[in-house]
């Protein structure tokens, strides 16, 4: 049981992630029309998200 627990964390934890990058991405490049900033900011992850959050 603890085994299934664990692999559900797993794929959620990859799944929030990658969601958390496509849309700090979609955010950078519909304000800055930039992809060179996009691809810094899907770095950046869900960093950037709760910054334009708390900024705009």
């Amino acid at each position: 049981m603890g085994n299934d627990k664990l692999t559900v964390i797993n794929k959620t934890v990859k799944t929030g992630i990658t969601f958390g990058s496509a849309l700090a991405m979609v955010i950078s490049y519909t304000t800055w029309k930039s992809v060179g900033w996009a691809i810094f900011h899907g770095l950046l992850s869900w960093v950037y998200v709760i910054y334009f959050v708390i900024r705009y």
